[in-house]
């Protein structure tokens, strides 16, 4: 009975000691974090005052720690702070080499706010490289971090950095852009450092763009500020940016004072950072002063011997003399030759590149050669396919038929839609795009465009909810077709990937100069969201979340490269949130200007009343060469109770002209013998009266100067919407009405 309790009471003891021991080792644990804090936050303040041997030094101790309880993510943080002080102490090797360690870990750790601090010191470290691009790289991946952490007061730093690569690139627009964006994030979050610097910088910027008073302004604010705050660094930048602006106002008396403030202060600066290096640096600032010492030496006893060894030293110096000689003659020599081969290489550098660049053009216009033609043979049965389609419907078909004719209508209407996306898609990286700004209502646009798109958000059972900000106003100049048309596209697609969801439309005023706003538009659904590996790519052309959902869903993948192409243009930027699963966030800001006109309203729409009019002597010609498109013509016209000829070419079509007094011709373009163009043109000689209506399938913008010089009076693109084409015809048979009733 003894050995049972005995047992009984070992148990007890190491049950106890194992408890113990876990307690222990979590407190260790928590006791090493709190050292490795310690150890971080004396290493700032370290930095802070200079001192940059021990700041390194502490964050090294940290950094075993972390490694000895295996906390990744505070290693990768403690690599980034060990790479910023050894780029201060000018070891830009060894920071690129604690760089790579951070990004690794913090990756590993998915640590994307850290490492997105990384990124940004890696851009600091390139800039000083004079790699510019690459800097600018690291930038634009250090921001795209922080605005998908929602870490927005950590941009200002960043957009302040990239200011300043621009600066070196003597890029002054693109500069002074994101210095107003980082003076607008640095005030919200309070970041004096970074609004001192972005002063300071805007003043080189504004010195540089012929604002001389304002660069002044400017300069003297960020001084004003780091003077204010002590910030030597920024102290001393200011003052030779004031400097070099007084320089170039021509007051030489500032200009000078303001350089003495800055040589003053940046030697200080100097000596405190060689007090505060490492002893290796310390010890090479040593040898170096010594080096200069021992010459400062070598040079006075020179000139005490200079009495006694006159003739020596000249002799010597005779010999040097045609020795220096010699190698400057051996070099130029040498330089002249290596110029003559550098010239004679870019000479067939250039010539490369200009024949490259005559096979892009013509690439280009072979493209658009292509385009062109393509369209106009799409688009010519296509008016055969929707034109045969819409009548058939028309003529009351069987219940059987009515399913089979509605697909191909739709698919006639999804095949045209696609045509047309193409062409926008050209037009676009062609550059052939232009701004059409007017004065219009943004909030009533908006609700247009809701409404519009309302039956088929009703048809996937999802609600549309629209928000607009109270402090915005509602009437702007802009070109509201463009907003329209990125408008539908985003909503539309949040409509087709979202079923019994919501979709939010919300409009904000993001900052305003004057009568200059900046709107952020938002289009939010609860849909069915985009991986994060697609959404890199969401912006390129024929781009889909994937082949399941290209096959699910439809659509051409065109949508958001046109909506990215149109942003572009209107001067804008666009950002998308998203979680699979969770729904999407396409966020959009453009430039737009408060208009104080009123909007002219627009004229109520014209209803077509064909049958109101007398159409007894009505004579129409239908210049066509195409007989499927001849017989629908002619029926569509038939049908609205008005007769017409047709002929097949422009040479028939000039003389039928000639002979009879027509209403209303509707040529053809593309034709045999002679085109649409020429007939045109040769009855306009004649008769200038007449109404002649381009009935065409070519692309109607790329020719309109064209269709002008000819002569056309309008253009009625194939295949066309039977009620344009109702409302067109009534609207000249009306005025053509009552000018004979006036005579």
């Amino acid at each position: 009975m003894s050995q049972y309790k005995f047992y009984i009471v070992a148990f007890f003891v190491l049950t106890s000691s194992i408890l113990f021991s876990q307690n222990s080792v979590n407190q260790d644990v928590d006791i090493i974090k709190m050292r490795i804090q310690n150890y971080i936050t004396q290493s700032g303040f370290e930095t802070e005052r200079g001192d940059y041997y021990n700041a390194k030094e502490n964050l090294e101790k940290a950094l075993t720690l972390a490694k000895q309880i295996n906390d990744k993510k505070r290693q990768g943080s403690i690599y980034t702070k060990i790479a910023k002080v050894q780029f201060i102490v000018e070891e830009p090797e060894n920071a690129l080499v604690s760089l790579t360690k951070a990004s690794e870990l913090q990756r590993e750790t998915n640590d994307y706010a850290n490492l997105a601090i990384t990124y940004n010191v890696r851009g600091i470290l390139y800039t000083s490289k004079k790699e510019y691009q690459t800097a600018l790289e690291y930038f634009n991946s250090a921001k795209s971090r922080f605005e998908e952490e929602g870490l927005e007061r950590l941009i200002s730093d960043v957009s302040l950095n990239e200011a300043k690569v621009y600066i070196q690139l003597k890029d002054y627009k693109t500069a002074k852009a994101m210095l107003e964006k980082t003076i607008i994030l640095a005030k919200k979050y309070n970041q004096v450092g970074i609004l001192s610097s972005a002063y300071i910088s805007s003043g080189k910027v504004q010195q540089k763009l012929g604002n001389s008073n304002l660069a002044l302004s400017l300069a003297k604010q960020g001084l004003e500020l780091a003077e204010r705050n002590n910030i030597p660094e920024y102290i001393t930048d200011s003052y030779l940016t004031l400097s070099d602006i007084y320089q170039e106002n021509e007051d030489y008396k500032l200009a000078n004072e303001y350089l003495r403030k800055h040589i003053s202060l940046s030697d200080s600066l100097l000596n405190i950072k060689r007090e505060n290096l490492s002893p290796e640096r310390k010890s090479q600032f040593i040898n170096e002063y010594k080096d200069s010492e021992f010459k400062q030496m070598e040079v006075k006893l020179e000139e005490a011997d200079a009495s006694n060894n006159l003739t020596r030293i000249t002799t010597i110096l005779s010999i040097a003399l045609i020795t220096i000689l010699s190698l400057l003659t051996l070099s130029l020599y040498k330089n002249n030759n290596i110029r003559l081969k550098t010239n004679n290489m870019l000479h067939k550098k250039n010539d490369e590149l200009i024949i490259a660049k005559e096979k892009a053009e013509l690439a280009s216009k072979t493209k658009a050669n292509f385009l062109s033609t393509v369209t106009h043979e799409l688009r010519t049965p296509l008016y055969a396919v929707t034109g045969l389609t819409n009548m058939l419907l028309d003529e009351e078909p069987k219940p059987d038929q009515l399913p089979h004719l509605k697909s191909l209508k739709f698919s006639g209407d999804y095949l045209l839609t696609f045509i047309n996306d193409i062409l926008q898609i050209n037009k676009i990286e062609a550059n052939k795009v232009e701004l059409d700004p007017e004065v219009f209502n943004l909030k009533k646009k908006v609700e247009n465009v809701i409404s519009a798109l309302s039956n088929s958000a009703s048809d996937n059972n999802t609600k549309l909810h629209y928000e607009y900000d109270d402090g915005l106003p509602t009437t702007f100049m802009a070109d509201q077709l463009k907003i329209s048309q990125i408008l539908i596209n985003l909503i539309g697609n949040a409509i087709k990937f979202t079923k019994d969801g919501d979709i939010w439309v919300r409009l904000k005023k993001l900052n305003q100069t004057k009568d200059n706003y900046t709107i952020r538009f938002e289009i939010e659904d609860n849909g069915i969201g985009i991986t994060r590996e697609k959404q890199e790519h969401m912006f390129e052309s024929f781009s889909q979340g994937s082949i399941q959902i290209n096959r699910k869903y439809g659509g051409t993948g065109l949508g958001l490269s046109i909506v990215k192409g149109l942003i572009d243009i209107l001067k804008g930027k666009i950002y998308l949130k998203s979680e699979l699963g969770k729904g999407s966030s396409f966020f959009f800001e453009i430039p737009m200007t408060f208009a104080t006109e009123p909007v002219i309203s627009e004229k109520p729409k014209t209803l077509n009343k064909l049958n109101a009019l007398d159409l007894t002597n009505i004579k129409i010609l239908v210049v066509e060469d195409n007989k499927i498109n001849q017989m629908i013509t002619r029926k569509i016209l038939n049908k609205m109770n008005l007769y017409c000829d047709v002929v097949d070419n422009g040479e028939d079509a000039v003389e039928r002209v000639k002979e009879e007094q027509y209403d209303i011709v509707l040529m053809d373009i593309h034709m045999p013998g002679i085109s649409g163009l020429e007939a045109t043109k040769i009855i306009r000689t004649f008769d200038k009266e007449l109404t002649i209506f381009a009935l065409t399938a070519v692309t109607i913008e790329d020719k309109m100067h064209e269709f002008d010089e000819a002569g056309f009076d309008d253009i009625i693109s194939k295949p066309f919407k039977q009620e344009d084409f109702e409302k067109k015809l009534y609207n000249v048979l009306k005025k053509n009405k009552k000018s004979s009733t006036s005579i």
